[in-house]
């Protein structure tokens, strides 16, 4: 008998908006790749673009898109292209455009029927990320009934904001498939025995640990990354 094919979907968030989620989001993908799988990436809702080829694109989108192994017209991994780099929310009014939680997953759920294995839908800032004066991008990821994974940008303060993410992610009734501790911060005192705080309070697993190493190459970093543990995950 077949085996049924994988088809997995997950959601990127972080605990703040420099947390790293594109350059996390990048290396899974890599190391997906390096597994054989057919991988996806979507930033549905990008602020902070510049013109090409005559369009509004962000760098993040473009860096995914380059990382996925599933050819997509950008439009379509960045539906929502916002020129100014502020909130979504307040760009897109300067815009006189109005997002909306139905909106997004319509176009969302039109980029999900191309073919993958893994796909992965970066989010934009953190995870209550304002997209209306009522709906956030928390609700978003519940109208899509997706798992989370958290990127946490370890430096100061990020226990908390970790733990209050977690929270916040099972309080919307999903699950939190991982974690990944981005070192972001050279200069951050007691990195291991944070990490180690966050292993024993969060409530999945540790998909990894990159290394503040600004002149590695995404080959050597993706090493860091046990990708099995989120392939073992949930699936849609």
């Amino acid at each position: 008998m077949n085996q049924p094919e994988m088809r997995k979907r997950f959601f990127v968030t972080g605990t703040d908006t420099d947390a790293g989620k594109t350059f996390v989001t990048v290396l899974l993908l890599e190391a997906l790749k390096q597994k054989g799988l057919r991988t996806l990436a979507l930033k549905p809702v990008a602020a902070g673009c510049e013109m090409e080829e005559g369009e509004w694109r962000n760098d993040d989108a473009n860096r995914l898109r380059q990382a996925m192994t599933q050819p997509l017209p950008y439009q379509q991994v960045n539906p929502i292209a916002l020129q100014s780099a502020i909130a979504p929310h307040l760009a897109a009014a300067q815009e006189g455009r109005r997002l909306s939680v139905d909106r997004l997953a319509g176009l969302i759920r039109g980029a999900l029927m191309t073919p993958a294995e893994v796909t992965l839908i970066e989010g934009a800032g953190g995870w209550l990320v304002p997209l209306n004066e009522r709906e956030t991008l928390a609700n978003l990821v519940k109208e899509l009934n997706l798992p989370v994974i958290l990127v946490v940008g370890v430096r100061l303060g990020c226990l908390n904001h970790a733990l209050l993410t977690a929270q916040a992610v099972a309080a919307a009734g999903l699950p939190l498939a991982g974690w990944v501790a981005n070192c972001i911060d050279p200069a951050a005192a007691m990195v291991e025995e944070n990490i180690q705080t966050l292993r024993s309070m969060l409530p999945a697993p540790c998909l990894g640990v990159i290394p503040h190493a600004p002149d590695a190459t995404s080959a050597e970093l993706v090493q860091h990354l046990d990708i099995d543990l989120l392939l073992g995950g949930a699936s849609l």
